[in-house]
């Protein structure tokens, strides 16, 4: 079988991780790709999976990636996972350092890599034939506006459109653009790194919903997705948990038959 490398940033936990070891279970080469070094040398050790130390806020870094795939193999995918939040202040009242923060990883991280790449999965397209494939992973927020929204819903809109406006550009092109759009995962940092390390917060927001999204249900998403045949695009797939149908409306408690 050819070999099939894929490049996965925001590796080193949750649903990068995640996606991380299922493509290698699948049997493709992978190139983790995060800024916490120990993280993702124990995700190597783990899978096997090569791994990348990068800052993606930083064009000396991306650069420094770009040049590191170029010089060992080819690129046949790119899953652009790398993101986060912070706060849920107003817009009134937002941290204009959290908005650049939220910007800078879920936005402008997401064009530097896609720029800086796409040159290279185009050399695999023209070297080998076929197709190749970027898949981003942006939100229900950049679909759904929220209160307390702000910032997060602006950059994940911003993810949105940026990815669609993408697909109008390579229209003739034999390389899909994908987009996944999760709602309410529950991981270990996601939740704590939007509300500055306060657990309680944290685990306030998962408390009492029956089965919120894992970052391995993501996951299988992400590769299957990915390992569709050549030709079939899923341009948008939005995964939310049963208990969730909107960012605002999430049951808590057991989910049960309403009577009558």
């Amino acid at each position: 079988m050819q070999m099939r490398r894929v490049v996965v940033t925001g590796a080193s936990s949750g649903i990068g991780a995640a996606t991380v070891r299922l493509f290698r279970a699948n049997g493709w080469e992978v190139v983790g790709v995060a800024r916490r070094a120990d993280r993702l040398e124990a995700l190597a050790a783990e899978t096997g999976a090569s791994v990348f130390v990068a800052d993606l806020t930083k064009q000396a870094d991306v650069d420094s990636l770009r040049d590191h795939l170029a010089a060992t193999g080819p690129v046949h995918a790119l899953v652009n996972n790398a993101g986060g939040a912070k706060g849920l202040d107003s817009v009134e009242n937002g941290d204009p350092d959290d908005w650049a923060w939220m910007f800078e990883i879920n936005v402008l991280g997401v064009q530097r890599v896609t720029g800086a790449l796409l040159p290279l999965l185009r050399t695999t397209v023209a070297a080998e034939g076929g197709s190749a494939t970027i898949l981003t992973v942006t939100s229900i927020a950049g679909h759904v506006a929220y209160v307390g929204g702000g910032g997060y819903n602006a950059a994940k809109f911003a993810a949105h459109a940026m990815t669609e406006v993408l697909r109008l550009e390579l229209n003739g092109e034999p390389i899909r653009v994908i987009e996944v759009a999760p709602g309410m995962v529950k991981t270990d940092e996601f939740a704590l790194v939007r509300f500055g390390g306060d657990q309680e917060r944290a685990d306030a927001v998962y408390a009492g919903v029956e089965n919120p999204l894992s970052a391995e249900d993501v996951a299988e998403t992400i590769v299957d997705a990915v390992e569709r045949p050549a030709h079939v695009d899923l341009d948008l797939i939005v995964i939310k948990p049963v208990a969730q149908s909107a960012p605002h409306l999430v049951a808590r408690g057991p989910l049960g038959v309403r009577e009558g």
